[in-house]
């Protein structure tokens, strides 16, 4: 689908708040690990919603993740992840993505939110792209967007110093991505 500078020249674009649906959604990242292999995740605990409206600067995100949702197929490694190491989840359970405004970035979008993880909040820039809003069986109607961002885990207080080897265990950079799929919010 070909994006333009307004959302409302999308074909079939919907003004409304939608209520992202955790089930046909993912929120999944990629990590180096050792330096020479990807480690994936994905985060199944997301709540949120998203506003669409006619004037891009108006647009919006609020995301909800529950960290302790983490799941990189290794409960041991899940487990190690929650520890006061990474996420230290016993005292920052959630993560949040919060975006007012969206601008135009060639044939995609870019959100502008601010992202909040382990009591740090930084700016965090999501390149995304709209993939349509259709209507679903059951009488509602549906938006997608899949998108992607880096951040640094650092710069958010996640500062595992693992080395094995001599090669860090983690890197630095962890590359975010979403498949979001919401349902346009009734009355």
């Amino acid at each position: 689908m070909t994006t333009t500078a307004s959302l409302t020249e999308i074909p079939g674009f919907i003004a409304g708040t939608w209520d992202i649906d955790a089930s046909h959604s993912d929120v999944a990242f990629t990590v180096r690990h050792l330096v020479i292999t990807k480690v994936r995740g994905r985060f199944d605990d997301v709540t949120g919603t998203i506003v669409t409206t006619d004037d891009l600067a108006t647009a919006g995100v609020d995301v909800v993740i529950g960290l302790n949702s983490i799941n990189t197929n290794s409960e041991q490694r899940d487990g190690h992840l929650k520890s006061a190491d990474f996420f230290e989840t016993e005292t920052y359970p959630e993560m949040t993505y919060k975006a007012t405004g969206v601008r135009p970035a060639g044939d995609k979008f870019v959100l502008d939110g601010e992202l909040s993880l382990k009591g740090v909040t930084k700016t965090v820039p999501v390149t995304f792209e709209l993939n349509g809003f259709s209507p679903d069986p059951w009488g509602g109607t549906r938006i997608g967007l899949s998108g992607d961002a880096s951040i640094n885990r650092k710069d958010f207080g996640v500062n595992f110093e693992g080395v094995q080897n001599g090669l860090a265990v983690v890197a630095d950079k962890i590359d975010i991505h979403l498949e979001i799929e919401a349902v346009l919010r009734q009355g």
